[in-house]
């Protein structure tokens, strides 16, 4: 296949996910949730999961606003994780993230693709209505950015 028409089927893939998103909305009985958002271009992703009590997504939603990347990869995200066990999930790296998009990226579109990953990464670590996820401020674990390995978002490529 040549390399021309190779990017045209990963943009229409993305045009797919973008038009048709999966699971966008409002997951009933999550279980874990957390938002962030890109603050270099003002993205913004909101996901919500349930996670059953034999530790696998039973249902992955998410929500949000901004470019095509950001919201492709999301409904891309939401549709792979689902039914994966929580440690499936968690070893899901950046790496992992950036192949199932599959369009090759500059390192500042790479961070709007990553948003959905780092946003689950986080709701992992996120119980819905987790009083004792509370810190001295009275934030919740949901409205505190989570730290792991990964490009920050807040610095300049």
């Amino acid at each position: 296949m040549s390399h021309s028409n190779e990017e045209d089927i990963y943009q229409e893939h993305i045009l797919d996910h973008y038009e048709d998103p999966y699971h966008r909305g409002h997951c009933d009985h999550a279980t874990h949730a957390h938002e962030d958002d890109n603050p270099l271009c003002g993205d913004v992703i909101h996901v919500e999961l349930r996670i059953s009590s034999q530790g696998r997504v039973d249902e992955a939603w998410f929500d949000g606003e901004g470019c095509c990347i950001s919201q492709a990869s999301a409904s891309m995200l939401m549709e792979r994780i689902e039914g994966k066990s929580v440690e499936e999930v968690k070893q899901f790296s950046a790496d992992d993230m950036l192949k199932l998009f599959g369009a090759r990226l500059t390192p500042n579109r790479q961070k709007c693709c990553l948003l959905s990953w780092r946003v689950v990464q986080a709701a992992m670590h996120s119980p819905v209505g987790d009083e004792s996820a509370r810190d001295e401020s009275g934030a919740t674990s949901a409205s505190k950015p989570a730290q792991f390995g990964g490009p920050d978002l807040g610095e300049e490529s």
